[in-house]
């Protein structure tokens, strides 16, 4: 429906688009986390829950991730800040609510505190604290040499951690953020602490607000359906 999307590095961006009411002009776009890609099941499960309500889903996976271009190797927050500026620039007629999960969510946080473009946002699980999630993950490997969780499909990248280490935390862009915001969190999430989404809300501005899902892991296993109700509810809202 949207083409070939391209991000600066001229890689072309697997994604999927589900068609909520006809004639809309409001779409979600949905980003991963680290090691992730469009097709994780919850992600899946949130697009189809956003479409069965009426509004426009679009999940894509970075460069380097699942069917796109680019080697996981590049594949960095600031890299993935551009390709989601690919992405809302072929929705340039849309109004747009990002979704980002995990590392997805540190994305959606670095972009709408300076992209116009984006008029709601969602973090899920979402990163804050980079340098220190990256220490705590992936401390013990050696860059270039080792992987991510045991993951031979994705190295663990001297590029990777240099950028966790100079973004550091994306605590202070929340307070730059005006538009509605939700955060969701499970508070069994041993990834990405829930203390990462208590820190950034401190800082942010009265149009944030945050879900904690009870029992719920980092990637809402047995939660989908109501991480999905709570997304879905606050859209239907804004």
């Amino acid at each position: 429906m949207f083409g070939t999307i391209r991000n600066p590095s001229g890689e072309v961006l697997d994604y999927t688009f589900h068609a909520g009411t006809e004639g809309s002009r409001h779409i979600a776009v949905l980003g991963h986390g680290v090691t992730g890609n469009k097709d994780r099941p919850f992600v899946v499960a949130l697009a189809e829950g956003l479409a069965a309500a009426g509004i426009h889903a679009l999940r894509f996976s970075f460069a380097g991730n699942g069917a796109s271009e680019g080697r996981f190797a590049d594949a960095t927050i600031s890299k993935e800040v551009e390709d989601l500026g690919a992405v809302l620039s072929a929705l340039d007629s849309y109004s747009v609510c990002y979704v980002g999960h995990s590392m997805g969510g540190a994305v959606g946080v670095l972009c709408a505190s300076r992209d116009e473009r984006i008029h709601l946002l969602v973090s899920l699980a979402g990163m804050v604290h980079t340098h220190a999630f990256a220490e705590r993950e992936f401390g013990e490997e050696v860059p270039d040499e080792g992987c991510m969780w045991d993951e031979p499909e994705c190295p663990l990248s001297q590029a990777y951690m240099d950028d966790m280490a100079q973004i550091d935390t994306v605590v202070r862009r929340g307070a730059e953020i005006v538009v509605p915001w939700l955060l969701v969190h499970g508070s069994e999430d041993d990834v990405v602490p829930i203390d990462d989404s208590h820190d950034i809300l401190a800082r942010a501005r009265d149009n944030a607000e945050l879900v904690v899902i009870d029992g719920a892991d980092h990637v809402f296993s047995e939660h989908a359906q109501v991480m999905v109700e709570k997304v879905v509810g606050w859209l239907q809202g804004q």
